[in-house]
């Protein structure tokens, strides 16, 4: 699985003009789902997800999770951060989950997201084209493959 996280002081998702997710202070999360990818994964990359320590202490220092600052996070479906473009010009999806597996652990993911303290998950809609709109605070914005701890097993 791929996320970029982004923390950000609002974020917004619409489809066809009607706004289906949106937060104040927390992280917009792009997922994309590759095929190989398992529910193990989707549970470990929740868990460091909520844990991760980007938002400032009293000192200014990146210090604090999502969850201790009780943050909300808006998940976005991105099957496009699978992309393969190491030939040619035109990006090849083929490594991406077929839509059903994705969408089950998509979903996944923000369940786990909700069971590792973070208590409001907001998410667009699984397919749609949607209008993302966001302000990235700092900006901070963190790049999570799970290939780096399959490679560590």
């Amino acid at each position: 699985m791929i996320a970029v996280i982004q923390r950000v002081s609002q974020g917004k998702v619409s489809v066809d003009g009607k706004t289906v997710g949106e937060i104040k202070k927390g992280f917009l999360i792009l997922l994309g789902v590759m095929d190989s990818d398992t529910e193990q994964e989707a549970v470990l990359l929740a868990r460091k997800t909520a844990s991760l320590r980007v938002f400032e202490d009293e000192e200014g220092k990146m210090n604090i999770s999502l969850a201790q600052i009780k943050g909300s996070a808006l998940v976005v479906s991105q099957f496009t951060l699978c992309a393969d473009v190491k030939k040619g010009n035109r990006p090849s999806f083929s490594q991406s989950a077929e839509p059903s597996r994705a969408q089950m652990l998509y979903e996944l993911f923000c369940r786990q997201l909700r069971e590792n303290g973070i208590e409001r998950v907001e998410t667009g809609v699984f397919g749609a084209h949607m209008d993302v709109s966001l302000v990235n605070d700092g900006p901070v914005t963190i790049y999570y493959d799970t290939d780096i701890w399959r490679k560590q097993e």
